[in-house]
């Protein structure tokens, strides 16, 4: 059994270029696999990155098959055994991210690993392999701060307001352009408990679409110096050629208002004339401010990369013994599975005699069929356990001999053996 990966990432590829990847295969992925000897497959798409995984025969070489194919050479990077396990714990954690800690990235993954067990792609090794790739980005997440800070403009804008006014609560915000930036800093401000989130967008029906989006309430354009008056900050993100907030419309707001009033100005070229800082009870910040913070919080992303990495490290331990388990499960099934059906076959045959010669009734088949389990169970242990060995020793050679001699081990493990092997797994 091998495992491989094939990555088309931020790293190579445009994002056009990934979703074209993606569009162009995604309803043949199966087609794509199809010459390669692979018991089971799954992928992840993002935005970022379009990602192949696979379990099987002579995986190096179809996975470069598979690059070939699809003519996407200088797109590609191919992983292969633990490196491959690494580079998907990696992604789970949110280290390969082009903004290293993004949040998506966890669920993302999660939710591809669902798509393709209810597809029928994912079986037990796959299905090991993401759900702990899920463990490990959630324990990198709790356990370092790679998530902490917002590095996106957006998101800077509104962790700044916080702290400068100290916390959001029972604040108005007024936000001025509903277009992408506008949108971005829009989902940040609904996670926090402000009182109202008013949107201002020269077309009315696009304010109304992002306000029915996030709860907020659409305003009128030309009624903007009337909100001014009314609300403790003012966010700006229009992708206008002028400025949209003078310092003369700001002075005669400022002398109707007792409270400070906090503009940031997100846009390029800026919304708010430069000389509106000067006036009293103003702060204004620009994107040149809010570049400084998204900066800085990514340093501190990157120093807990480290940190990251050692976690990612032990999870993968922890992953290649429960694989080898897995593989050692197989040939202990079919050493139970070739037991219990010669068992099974005796027992109906020395019930038959005894019930004929002695008349014998059901509850003495239940003592012979217990009998039966338990001397398997003694018979078998010592091969169980030596057979776990090899597995974590990587004797493949052994565990292929024993499926060998005693059959393709599709019968099930008893209970009680199942249980064993479960007790022994990592958490």
């Amino acid at each position: 059994m091998e495992i491989g990966c094939l990555v088309v990432s931020h790293k190579k590829a445009k994002v056009q270029d990934i979703e074209r990847i993606w569009l162009e295969n995604k309803s043949g992925i199966h087609d794509i696999i199809s010459n390669c000897s692979v018991s089971e497959y799954a992928y992840i798409f993002t935005c970022n990155r379009f990602e192949l995984y696979v379990v099987g025969e002579d995986i190096r070489g179809c996975l470069q098959g598979i690059v070939k194919k699809l003519g996407i050479e200088d797109k590609a990077e191919i992983f292969y055994g633990d490196d491959c396990l690494v580079h998907l714990m990696r992604v789970a954690a949110g280290v390969e991210s082009m903004i290293v800690g993004e949040e998506q990235i966890l669920g993302q993954v999660r939710q591809c690993h669902n798509i393709c067990k209810q597809e029928g792609m994912i079986r037990e090794v796959l299905d090991r392999i993401f759900s702990k790739a899920v463990q490990a980005g959630r324990r990198v997440r709790r356990e370092t701060k790679i998530s902490k800070g917002s590095v996106s403009i957006g998101s800077a804008a509104v962790d700044v307001a916080e702290r400068v006014l100290g916390s959001l609560n029972g604040k108005k915000v007024l936000l001025v352009g509903a277009g992408e930036m506008g949108t971005l800093v829009a989902k940040a401000i609904a996670n926090r408990d402000v009182e109202a989130i008013l949107i201002a967008n020269r077309t009315y029906s696009r304010a109304e679409e992002l306000a029915r989006r996030i709860g907020g309430i659409a305003v009128r354009f030309d009624m903007l110096k009337e909100y001014l008056k009314t609300c403790d900050v003012v966010i700006s993100a229009t992708s206008a050629p002028h400025t949209v907030i003078s310092r003369a419309d700001v002075e005669e707001v400022m002398k109707k208002r007792e409270k400070k009033l906090l503009i940031i100005d997100i846009a390029l070229p800026r919304d708010v004339e430069e000389s509106v800082g000067e006036l009293d009870g103003v702060e204004l910040l620009t994107i040149d401010d809010l570049r400084r913070v998204s900066e800085e919080n990514l340093k501190k992303r990157l120093a807990e990369v480290a940190k990251a990495e050692k976690i990612i490290a032990e999870e993968v331990e922890q992953l290649k013994l429960l694989i080898k388990d897995i593989n050692a499960r197989s040939a202990i099934a079919a050493m139970y599975s070739l037991a219990e059906k010669y068992v099974e076959e005796e027992i109906d045959e020395l019930y038959s005699k005894l019930a004929a010669k002695y008349g014998l009734d059901s509850d003495v088949r239940e003592m012979l069929e217990d009998f039966a389990n338990s001397l398997i169970k003694k018979f078998l242990r010592e091969p169980t356990v030596r057979l776990r060995e090899a597995a974590r020793n990587e004797k493949n050679y052994i565990i292929e001999s024993v499926k060998y001699l005693f059959g393709d081990g599709n019968g099930r493990i008893p209970k009680t053996e199942a249980e064993k092997v479960e007790k022994v797994k990592p958490s």
